[in-house]
């Protein structure tokens, strides 16, 4: 790496960042990893991604060189979206991120259970209240 942490940042890196950071953007590519797809199944495999924001993030993937628009004259017109060569050359990224997402989630799922386990009370005992909180009878309403 040519900058260490904490000194000035590389602006490429900074751009990169900025462009691939955006919410919603790391599932579309990683979506068009698999293969081109139309606009409708971009939204069917991507759930909660409005068609006004696709919309957006393709276009400014486009403009970034990342992802081609594929127009086919058929009739009706059929329009693909898929990974340029810039994009391709993201697969190790995602993958990258992917097997990051999968070990940290192991940790993470271990430690709710451990936290879940130590601090569900058993049927024999309740729950230690404090003079602080409500008993569950009166209500502060």
């Amino acid at each position: 790496m040519t900058n260490l942490i904490g000194e000035e940042m590389c602006p490429r890196y900074q751009r990169a960042v900025e462009i691939l950071g955006k919410r919603w953007t790391g599932l579309i590519i990683r979506t068009l990893l698999v293969h081109p797809r139309r606009f409708g199944e971009i939204t069917e495999v991507v759930h909660g991604l409005s068609d006004r924001l696709l919309s957006e993030r393709l276009k400014e993937l486009e403009s970034c060189d990342i992802v081609e628009r594929r127009v086919f004259p058929d009739t009706p017109v059929r329009i693909e979206y898929a990974l340029s060569a810039k994009g391709l050359e993201l697969e190790q990224v995602v993958e990258a991120i992917q097997h990051w997402a999968d070990c940290w989630d192991e940790v993470a799922t271990a430690r709710m259970r451990k936290a879940a386990h130590s601090t569900t009370p058993t049927h024999s005992q309740p729950a230690p209240t404090t003079q602080n909180e409500p008993s569950p009878a009166r209500s502060s309403l």
